[in-house]
């Protein structure tokens, strides 16, 4: 990101095990307990004793720590490591944890995501190291047994029984992976490992910083974000354990697997290791002679084992494409017939290509097809903290809105998460992060320090850990090396060098921006913004940041949750500045002095909406813009995609996520509620969609399927804000391919007679039987938003006039009736049926109108996924929503649906049981139905 000026695996088995020193080496286990709010709002569970498996090729991560400022501790690090050291007074932290979420669970500070708690938390508590440590027995210590970790921010001393076993100026860096053989230390009963972990600054160590998303934490995000693992085993351990795939393509018939592993006999004699593996029903076994402390590397392809050529592989493919099937590599290692070391891989086969087309972008192909990468941007949790549900839901938020790709710009999440990316089909571009020491060397005078010599092996390692613990997750289809810039000849070599030893077998970019490096050339990417407000004609236009190439990182800046989300975020006088004072510095919105108002954005929304009557009108204004402006980027992609000239190949929202309670960059909030941003997207990436297109005026049709449709009829209709109709027309037969093909169904004219300035735009898409298919509804005007297009800098292009959509606050209020249902499915879910009807008379919609599901205080249930919402009624039309969520988020609460809208009062309707009555003149029984246009 540019920098802003002036600012399940199977128990006790390891995955993705990496070369001894340096390479990845950490598995989770995977929580389970059900979602219960953001990960603020889980307490840290008190530090226990882990039993460490005796089983060979077992891996037991440590299960919590006690923490303690070392300014507390008078105490030598010998006696802090040994067992029986009395913590008293110390922090309890979970497995993973940085300083401050241990103090926060632990309820040291108030909650840091309201209103400006955490300015109050004071820095200088983290300027000085902290002491983590645990306690774990073992019955058995005549098995070897080492520590595998990485995820240290930034640096720590590791001592394991009284002994210091790594020291910070090796144990540094937050992706270095770390092995560490403690077997002469540890003993019967209990055992102590204790990290003294140093302080964290991201300008001055390769770990994690925020830039400028968010307020970023006080404590640097200091502490232990990885699983730290106890691994047992024999004489002989596996690592480095990995699957080669090449599937031929096109035909996809059939598939050749390598299968690649290192083995170390980490005794003092001689062995003869057996290793046995399966892949499905391949078997495979070889015998590998290894001298004292030898290390071999073991292959098997398809020249020694036939059965490794599959013919009919089962391929994977991204959601919405096919399938998503993994296959399991299990191998083991025996000495004298005694197993010494086990390890399990899941991988999936599929083939990715990325070269740059004949305008210099990227463009990606999955298994022979070509695709449009829509994605958005991913935040952790701040503090990061994972939540394996949390993350869960945020994934399949993603599959809802029609994305196809996650962008992690650093802050690569924990092996859980690509492996719920793998299950969903979710493509992921993981890279390193821009404007702190990452780039230090080639970013100029922005922040970052200058790379000493002691950080080129740190970033090597880097790479060498991720690609190691990457590489087989069918889920990920490329790297990215640089962000905002590119890295230079030495750096780039590194990382290009690591990358090759890992096998890895997916594109390297050079940077996300329009960068190049020595080896690898033109990133194919843009990052020329916009990251603030600009109108959504300006996405149609193909320069900068518009509908062109792959613009890595983009959106209109603000994104305003709903209201619910504000008064539980900001107090009532923030609230009430935030609606009254565009100027006002809005601690909810970023640390940079470029972002930290929302003036570009409330002036754009007063200039073409009308100044907001209050905080209600604000947000409602809000849900409206945002809505049209993210439906018009993606729209504006789509549609570019398959042109013959500077096509669109890639557009990443800026952001899909936010880490804390945010008022921009993010297509939900914090509590996964839903506004007109997120329905916007959803609707933009609908299967098969019509869209109306800002630039040429015409009725398009865009078909994501694979197969190509025909029989369809658009019909585009234009009404005065009071509802009377000015013009019609219908387009008949059309047809349109799959892949992202589109067609012009028709063009609207010029100018319509009678016309207002504001006014509406009703697209309706039927298939050949005449059932409704897609539906899409636009406030436009005829005085057009006029950018100056000389005057863009990095983050937007200013406006010089605002479309006038005024007249839209002249609709009159039309009421919308709703009837709900309830039923409760097998699999702990409810469904939540819903019917609303524009029961008004005369001419006048009901314009984006809001469905949200809420418990009998009025308070949202969430997470919940809506077949389609913040729809558009004409009087006599209805139409009938679901929602999904899980049963035990009510927490044994009603349901009801909270119905409101831009011109439709607020009201809240029971949904319990069938038949729920929603007032006078609605139906028991709600049916669903097709909308129905009285015109």
């Amino acid at each position: 990101m540019f920098h802003r000026p002036a600012a399940p695996p199977r128990p006790g088995t390891a995955r993705r095990l990496a070369p001894a020193v340096v390479a990845l080496g950490l598995l989770g286990t995977l929580t389970t307990s059900a979602w219960a709010g953001p990960p603020t709002e889980r307490a840290a569970s008190r530090p226990r004793v882990t039993r460490v498996s005796s089983a060979p090729g077992s891996a037991t991560a440590l299960s919590g720590y006690a923490l303690q400022s070392t300014a507390k501790v008078a105490d030598p690090a010998d006696a802090v490591s040994s067992p029986g050291y009395p913590a008293t007074g110390w922090y309890p932290a979970d497995s993973r944890s940085t300083v401050l979420a241990a103090l926060l669970a632990d309820g040291v500070y108030a909650d840091p995501f309201y209103s400006v708690n955490q300015q109050k938390i004071p820095k200088a508590d983290f300027q000085v190291p902290w002491w983590y440590r645990s306690d774990f027995t073992v019955a058995d210590p005549s098995e070897r047994t080492s520590l595998d970790f990485s995820g240290v921010i930034s640096a720590a001393d590791v001592y394991v029984n009284g002994r210091q076993v790594a020291r910070a100026a090796d144990v540094t860096g937050a992706y270095t992976h770390h092995e560490l053989d403690v077997t002469s230390l540890v003993r019967q009963g209990t055992n102590t490992v204790a990290f003294r972990i140093r302080p964290n600054d991201p300008d001055k160590n390769l770990t994690m910083g925020w830039i400028d998303w968010l307020q970023p934490p006080p404590d640097q995000n200091m502490g232990i974000v990885r699983d730290v693992l106890v691994r047992r085993g024999g004489p002989v351990a596996l690592r480095d354990v990995h699957v080669v795939t090449r599937l031929d393509v096109p035909s996809l018939a059939s598939a050749d697997l390598t299968v690649k592993a290192l083995a170390r006999n980490d005794s003092d004699a001689p062995v003869t290791a057996r290793l046995s593996g399966t892949v499905g029903s391949v078997s495979f076994t070889r015998d590998v002679p290894l001298a004292a402390h030898e290390s071999k590397r073991v292959t098997f392809t398809p020249s020694d084992v036939p059965s490794l050529h599959l013919m009919s592989p089962k391929v994977w493919w991204p959601a919405g494409m096919g399938g998503q099937p993994l296959y399991a590599l299990d191998l083991t290692a025996s000495v004298s017939g005694t197993t010494s070391d086990t390890a399990h891989e899941t991988f999936g086969i599929r083939d990715v290509k990325a070269p740059l087309n004949s305008d210099g972008a990227r463009r990606y192909s999955i298994n022979g097809r070509r695709l449009l990468i829509k994605g958005g941007g991913w935040s952790p949790d701040e503090f990061l903290r994972w939540d394996r549900t949390y993350v869960e839901d945020r994934l399949k938020y993603a599959l809802d809105l029609g994305l196809n790709t996650i962008r992690l710009e650093g802050h690569i999440e924990p092996d859980e998460f690509f492996d719920l990316a793998d299950r969903y089909g979710i493509l992921t571009l993981p890279g390193w992060e821009c404007c702190d020491k990452w780039e230090g060397n080639v970013n100029g005078d922005e922040p970052g320090e200058k790379w000493t010599a002691a950080d080129y092996p740190v970033a090597k390692a880097s790479m060498a850990a991720e690609a190691a613990r990457l590489r087989d997750h069918p889920s990920v289809v490329s790297f990215l090396i640089g962000s905002d810039f590119a890295p230079d000849a030495t750096i780039e070599k590194n990382y290009l060098d690591a990358l090759k030893s890992a096998d890895w077998p997916d594109p390297v970019v050079a940077a996300a921006s329009d960068n190049s490096s020595p080896q690898l050339g033109s990133s194919g990417m843009k990052m020329t913004g916009p990251y603030d407000w600009i109108p959504p004609d300006y996405w149609y236009a193909k320069r900068e940041g518009g509908a062109t190439g792959f613009n890595s990182e983009t959106g209109a800046g603000p994104d305003i949750p709903t209201l619910d989300t504000l008064r539980r975020m900001m107090t009532p006088a923030e609230l009430d500045t935030l609606w009254k004072d565009a100027s006002a510095k809005q601690y909810h919105r970023s640390p940079s002095s470029t972002f930290s108002t929302l003036k570009l954005y409330d002036d754009a929304l007063a200039g073409r909406y009308g100044p907001p009557t209050g905080l209600t009108d604000y947000v409602r204004k809000a849900q409206l813009a945002q809505y049209e402006n993210v439906r018009a980027q993606y729209e504006a992609y789509e549609r570019n995609a398959t042109d013959a000239a500077k096509p669109s190949t890639g557009v990443v929202y800026w952001m899909f996520n936010s880490g804390w309670t945010s008022l921009h960059w993010q297509l939900m909030d914090r509590w996964l509620d839903q506004g007109g941003a997120y329905f916007g997207a959803k609707k933009a990436n609908e299967p098969l969609h019509v869209q109306y297109a800002y630039d040429n005026r015409s009725v398009v049709v865009v078909n994501n399927r694979h197969a190509s449709v025909s029989g369809l009829t658009a019909r585009v209709t234009l009404f005065t804000p009071d509802g009377t109709q000015k013009y019609d027309r219908t387009a008949s037969g059309v047809s349109v391919a799959g892949d992202g093909a589109h067609t012009t169904a028709l063009t609207l004219p010029s100018s319509v007679s009678g016309l207002t300035t504001a006014y509406l735009a009703r697209l309706v898409l039927t298939d050949s039987t005449g059932k409704e298919v897609s539906r899409n509804v636009y406030w436009l005007s005829t005085k057009p938003d006029t950018l100056d297009w000389s005057r863009t800098d990095w983050y937007h292009t200013p406006t010089t006039s605002y479309a006038d959509l005024t007249g839209l606050s002249s609709m009159a209020q039309m009421p919308v009736a709703a009837t709900a249902s309830t039923s409760t499915g097998p699999d702990g879910t409810s469904t939540t049926t819903v019917t609303l009807r524009n029961s008004g008379t005369g001419r006048t919609p009901a314009l984006l109108t809001d469905a949200h599901l809420v418990d009998s205080a009025g308070r949202p249930v969430l997470p919940v996924r809506w077949s389609d919402n913040e729809v558009s009624l004409w009087p006599g039309e209805s139409t009938t929503l679901t929602a999904t969520y899980r049963t035990a988020d009510l927490h044994g609460s009603t349901p009801g649906v909270r119905v409101s809208g831009w011109n439709t009062p607020e009201r809240t309707v029971p949904a319990v049981g069938p038949g729920a009555e929603g007032g006078q003149g609605w139906a028991r029984r709600p049916t669903p139905v097709q909308r129905v246009s009285s015109h």
